[in-house]
């Protein structure tokens, strides 16, 4: 079955080598780039697992950016279909955010935004991140954000779905919003939040098949198999290993469909 990547990355050195994630590979063994990594390497992984789009993302903080959107934007290039671009913004410049956003989506063709919460230390309640929300609803993209504990040595606060994203849904209720690394500890916050606004998703990024938490396999067998989107956090975790226990979910084949590719393809409109 074709699968869609919700979170995925292909890095760069200053990426992959940054010291705060030093905790990810003492976990997972990957090692540090010792030179740029062939786009070929990205898309041989994915096509392992199937994986017919990745959706491929930048990475912004305040230190300036770790993978910049004109780099995503020749990664997609020379990918041969197989990623589609994420862009990320600098929230310490505003009005250069919204600019950057626009010719990212209207010129390059990427097809959300994400930002990091924790890498900037700010909950996504900040007032930094409005004007994005506006022009991402204008855009008709999604707002793509990380939920639950940061595995990186920084601190965990803005990643709580309540108050966070809620607030946010309700700030926004156009706004399409796309919660990767499923909220663990915080995973029933997540659900409930999911639960009550119609445009706001879960995916699963960042964890194997057989890691998810019981709630959530419960709410994706359930009320929630129009709501979670399968993610791997590549090159953290390959797709091929997250999915590698999928059968032991017991899912049917209309919900298996759904998480894999179905509800992806329609949030993103690829």
């Amino acid at each position: 079955m074709p699968v869609v990547d919700a979170w995925m990355q292909h890095p760069t050195p200053r990426h992959a080598n940054h010291e705060m994630f030093e905790s990810l590979r003492r976990w997972t063994g990957v090692e540090r780039l010792d030179k740029p990594l062939p786009v070929a390497v990205t898309v041989a992984a994915l096509k392992a697992a199937d994986v017919e789009v990745g959706l491929a993302t930048a990475w912004y903080g305040p230190q300036g950016p770790l993978i910049d959107n004109d780099e995503v934007a020749a990664f997609v290039e020379q990918s041969g279909g197989r990623l589609r671009a994420v862009a990320g913004a600098d929230l310490a410049r505003p009005m250069a955010a919204v600019r950057e956003l626009r010719r990212a989506v209207e010129e390059l063709g990427f097809v959300a935004l994400r930002v990091i919460p924790w890498l900037w230390g700010l909950p996504p309640t900040d007032r930094l991140y409005y004007p994005l929300y506006a022009a991402c609803v204008d855009l008709g993209v999604p707002f793509c954000t990380q939920v639950g504990h940061t595995g990186p040595l920084r601190p965990s606060e803005t990643g709580r779905p309540i108050p966070y994203i809620d607030q946010v849904a309700l700030d926004f209720p156009e706004l399409t919003i796309v919660c990767g690394h499923i909220g663990y500890p915080w995973t029933t916050e997540m659900i409930a939040v999911a639960d009550k606004h119609a445009n706001v998703y879960i995916d699963t990024s960042a964890y194997t098949a057989r890691r998810y938490p019981p709630e959530l396999v419960e709410y994706l067998r359930g009320r929630g198999r129009h709501k979670v989107l399968f993610g791997s956090n590549y090159p953290m975790i390959t797709p091929s290993r997250a999915l590698e226990h999928l059968d032991a979910l017991n899912l049917d084949e209309e919900t298996r469909e759904l998480f894999l590719h179905g509800n992806a393809r329609r949030v993103f409109a690829l």
